[in-house]
């Protein structure tokens, strides 16, 4: 089993990095501070071609394999780049778009894929609801056939991108007595009568992400926007959940190399009792822990993304896995972080202090932990 890189992946990963360095990092304290979507961040990760990666060159982007994307997204995370902006960016590319790219007509694939991988639209997929977050099945949000079109009425909640999004990807149900296959996928333009959305939610972490619900009243979809055909929703979300669960968690790889390289070179140049705090083992065994963390998650996260690579399109067991390690464990690095920061880890001005906040929500987003560790048992359980 090789994971090695190749020249040219390892060449893009540099320039990205310094692209973020440079280009992007600087804007992101500002934008954390203020709480909202920051349209010169996006404009920079489009114009990098960073929304576009998996799409073919026909499409507008640049026909990356989900090894490449997972490169750019630990890149970025390295550099400094907020996991809001990130965020953003995953539930555009990979939940939005790249759903359409896999289960669209020709004619929706020319339609918005383009303009969704210039970010000339933003895009957004509503699954989660107020009563149904975990159990994603169980959705209330209903689809009725009339004539040539659905009307969808319900709602959504916790929807990342919807404030600001061009194109929803929405899954409602034609037929709550046939459970998860009655779940169907439409794709829904912003403006559409009867479509609307709430404030944006004030969040603890990833605040650059505008994020709020989403309400259909008697909202009506044309037959066309049907995406994957009708009763196919719940393969579309469990496909676009699974590279959401390799995309989220390689900015937080790249999240905890920045802690990494921050910690380490505070803790030659913070001295006490007459030493750097280098010298003292609980911080050695902070420093170590985290290239420990580190390590694995890479294997573990670049496992899955190789896998689906070489045409595994579901992989159920091994990204509950990673996701489960990755997002928990994650977590606990980014704390040891400011732990080692100390007083100055809690402030703002520090990058510890950002990228703890928005560690957390890898343990609950996209499937939260406990979600995981029953995927796993029932899968060993089998």
């Amino acid at each position: 089993m090789d994971f090695s890189l190749t020249p040219e992946q390892k060449m893009f990963r540099e320039t990205v990095f310094r692209y973020g360095k440079e280009e992007i990092a600087p804007l992101c304290e500002d934008a954390d501070l203020r709480g909202e979507f920051s349209p010169e961040i996006w404009e920079k990760l489009a114009s990098f071609g960073i929304l576009g990666l998996p799409f073919p060159e026909e499409l507008g982007g640049s026909g990356a394999d989900l090894v490449t994307c997972c490169l750019a997204g630990e890149a970025l995370g390295h550099a400094g780049v907020d996991g809001g902006s990130l965020l953003a960016w995953g539930a555009h590319t990979y939940l939005c778009a790249h759903n359409i790219f896999d289960y669209g007509t020709e004619e929706q694939k020319r339609t918005y894929v383009p303009r969704l991988a210039s970010g000339e639209w933003i895009g957004c997929m509503g699954l989660t609801e107020p009563g149904s977050g975990s159990d994603a099945a169980s959705l209330r949000t209903t689809a009725v056939k009339k004539a040539d079109r659905y009307v969808l009425n319900g709602s959504k909640t916790f929807i990342t991108n919807a404030p600001v999004a061009d194109v929803f990807v929405v899954f409602a149900n034609v037929d709550r007595s046939r459970k998860h296959e009655g779940i169907t996928a439409f794709i829904v333009e912003k403006g559409t009568k009867g479509l609307s959305t709430g404030s944006p939610f004030h969040k603890m972490g990833c605040r650059c992400s505008a994020t709020s619900e989403v309400f259909f009243d008697d909202c009506e979809v044309p037959e066309e926007n049907v995406l994957g055909g009708e009763g196919k929703g719940w393969l579309i979300a469990l496909s676009g959940v699974e590279w959401d669960r390799c995309t989220l968690l390689s900015p937080m790889l790249g999240a905890a190399l920045c802690n990494l390289d921050l910690c380490a070179r505070y803790a030659n140049e913070r001295r006490q009792f007459n030493r750097p705090i280098r010298a003292f083992q609980a911080i050695q065994r902070r420093i170590a822990d985290m290239k420990v963390f580190i390590e694995a998650s890479r294997l573990a996260i670049y496992r899955v993304a190789s896998a689906k690579d070489r045409g595994r399109m579901l992989n159920p067991l091994q990204a509950a896995v990673s996701k489960v390690y990755a997002g928990d464990r994650g977590f606990e690095m980014a704390s040891e972080s400011v732990q080692i920061f100390g007083g100055y880890g809690f402030m703002h001005e520090y990058p510890v202090e950002r990228n703890f906040r928005d560690s957390k929500l890898a343990a609950i987003g996209g499937g939260t932990s406990d979600i995981m560790r029953m995927i796993v048992s029932r899968i060993m359980m089998m």
